[in-house]
């Protein structure tokens, strides 16, 4: 059974997420807050495996939010999918950085979104298609290059180095598969291994370390 936290704003919004959460086998829905303050009491509470985390709040906002359960070690098994209205949301990148694994607008359908809570909570990272691309573009602008290197950077094998750089233009494990001529489990299991090394959360944590350390 996967938990499920519910974080907005507006009432609207939870009732329509409660709704589809009840009627959803696999998935339950713990709890329920309308800003970022409520937010962290009721993880810190329910243990949720996936918050779905509303950007723009009162108090302390969805950022700050995901920021502070990403730093907490005893939280470091929840994981957020930061929503919002807007496709090009200037707070992406922040997003991603401060632990989000995933970001999805809430225009998203229904089976679309129940679809992105179990791909991250099963480990993964979850980038609606069009903000996919915003984020990469982000961090080519943004991002240090070469200034930051991870200090692990240097366990990864070569492959290793090679499937970063793909996850890192957005690659998915099958799209890495056919371009390196590896069976898809095996693209899986590089990634999987790069993650453990590099201490990423997931694959877009793994994004970030690419851009940070120059490897893409």
């Amino acid at each position: 059974m996967i938990r499920v936290l519910v974080v907005d704003d507006q009432d609207l919004v939870r009732l329509g997420l409660r709704t589809l959460f009840d009627s959803e086998d696999g998935l339950e829905l713990v709890g329920e807050a309308a800003d970022g303050l409520a937010a962290l009491d009721q993880v810190r509470r329910t243990r949720p495996d996936v918050v779905l985390m509303d950007i723009r709040m009162p108090g302390i906002d969805g950022l700050e939010a995901t920021r502070r359960i990403a730093a907490d070690p005893e939280l470091s098994d929840v994981k957020v999918i930061m929503l919002t209205t807007f496709e090009h949301d200037e707070y992406v990148f922040e997003a991603i950085r401060n632990g989000a694994s995933g970001f999805l607008l809430k225009n998203t359908p229904p089976q679309a979104l129940l679809e992105a809570v179990r791909t991250v909570a099963d480990g993964g990272a979850l980038l609606a298609p069009t903000v996919t691309m915003t984020l990469i573009r982000e961090f080519a602008t943004l991002a240090p290059r070469g200034v930051s290197p991870h200090p692990r950077l240097t366990d990864l094998t070569d492959r290793e180095r090679e499937v970063v750089v793909l996850v890192a233009q957005g690659m998915t494990n099958q799209e890495i598969a056919d371009r390196l001529f590896l069976s898809p489990a095996t693209a899986r299991t590089h990634v999987s291994r790069a993650m453990v090394k590099l201490g990423a959360r997931d694959r877009a944590q793994l994004v970030v370390f690419a851009y940070q350390s120059g490897l893409a």
